[in-house]
């Protein structure tokens, strides 16, 4: 048997070998619902791009009809370069591709969202896979920080937390309509020193996080800062030292701001396009926002706190985002939920949501927080790997 190492384990690619990326490219499958017409070539891997290439066949006359494309350091299919589910099946059914160039031509319209309002329990990665293409009108989320507190989980690396974060903005790009738009409250975190021996760590996660949305295939298109009362991040015991000795070098200012990223799915057709073609006049009219909007990028906003989770951000935050970004009768996914004002914010205004929360006591707490959001009609809920919600559990 040979001892000899092999080129992905050399570049410490996370897919490995063959089996590893049939398994990837069977899941792209099943979610486009072609696993039972489509077969596999021998994936191959090209270290010069470091992606797997995995040939995909047609299982009745085993001839080429395209590839799936997976990038062979974080496991994450590539879309742009992958045959689309489409061409795909133009193939299988012998159309031309005059037929399929004009079933792309841009429409007048677009289709609606029919996704109801749904609490999923379980890893975003997992869940957001198993919603449809383009289901979503807006995404608005803050992630977990880095280490920040106990309460939350330890990575290993920064790395493979910036991974984590890059696998949810791509499968977040799928379910997300065309031109609309993803909101992430984001902000720098500081790594307390171990001993007194060691400094403090201050880490620049919103500038890594813009370079993985705009590799994921996003257009940046506002930061917005968040600023809270005067003396929010004293907490943080920043700026003491130099407080209270004021020696240069040691100035260090207390954070009271946090930043709040806006991106937008990449397409050709200008936001114009979405309010045009709308199909429901009367919603994007309702939509419309009042003089009293806010003019600058500065948000002043109080923070909140809840004994019931360690980082909740306010309703108010919530509001002004699902106000600016989206129509009424949308569906809003955040798929860091945690206690779920999103989804109130959402309610609140007229739109759906979708929440997705791997925690089960923060899930539990959503589906009883929901009653009071919907009433009756909670139990209309759509509950993914959690109980639904019943009828008889809801006072009236």
């Amino acid at each position: 048997m040979s001892n000899r190492t092999l080129v992905s384990e050399q570049r410490k690619y996370l897919v490995l070998n063959v089996q590893a990326a049939r398994k990837i490219a069977r899941v792209w499958l099943e979610r486009a619902h072609l696993e039972n017409v489509v077969g596999f070539g021998l994936p191959e891997v090209d270290d010069r791009y470091h992606i797997w290439r995995v040939p995909l066949l047609n299982n009745s006359s085993q001839e080429k009809v395209g590839e799936v494309v997976i990038d062979a350091y974080t496991s994450l299919i590539l879309e742009d370069k992958s045959t689309s589910p489409q061409v795909l099946e133009a193939r299988l059914l012998g159309r031309t591709e005059k037929a399929r160039r004009t079933s792309d031509r841009p429409k007048d319209t677009y289709m609606l969202s029919a996704l109801r309002n749904t609490i999923a329990q379980g890893d975003a990665e997992e869940v957001l896979q198993e919603l449809p293409a383009e289901s979503v009108d807006l995404i608005f989320t803050s992630p977990p920080y880095y280490n920040a507190r106990p309460e939350y989980t330890d990575y290993i690396s920064y790395e493979e937390y910036l991974l984590k974060i890059r696998k949810i903005l791509h499968h977040c790009y799928r379910v997300l309509a065309e031109g609309r738009f993803f909101v992430m409250n984001i902000s720098p975190v500081l790594i307390r020193r171990a001993n007194r021996n060691q400094a403090s760590k201050r880490i620049a996660v919103p500038f890594d996080v813009h370079r993985l949305f705009i590799e994921e295939g996003y257009d940046f298109i506002d930061d917005i800062i968040w600023e809270k009362p005067e003396g929010a991040g004293w907490a943080t015991g920043r700026g003491r030292r130099f407080a209270a000795d004021r020696n240069p070098l040691q100035y260090k200012p207390v954070p009271v701001t946090e930043y709040i990223l806006v991106y937008r799915k990449h397409t050709e057709k200008l936001i114009d396009w979405n309010i045009r073609a709308h199909p429901d006049k009367r919603l994007v009219e309702e939509s419309r926002i009042g003089d009293d909007y806010e003019r600058t990028n500065i948000w002043r906003i109080k923070p909140a706190h809840d004994p019931r989770h360690p980082a909740v951000f306010p309703l108010e935050l919530a509001e002004r985002v699902i106000r600016y970004y989206s129509f009424k009768g949308d569906v809003v996914l955040d798929p860091f939920a945690g206690i779920g004002t999103v989804g109130k914010a959402a309610v609140m205004l007229g739109r759906r949501f979708v929440l997705i929360e791997q925690n089960p006591r923060y899930v539990s707490i959503i589906r009883e927080e929901a009653k009071s959001w919907l009433g009756k009609e909670a139990c209309t809920i759509l509950t993914i790997n959690c109980p639904p919600i019943k009828t008889d559990d809801i006072l009236l």
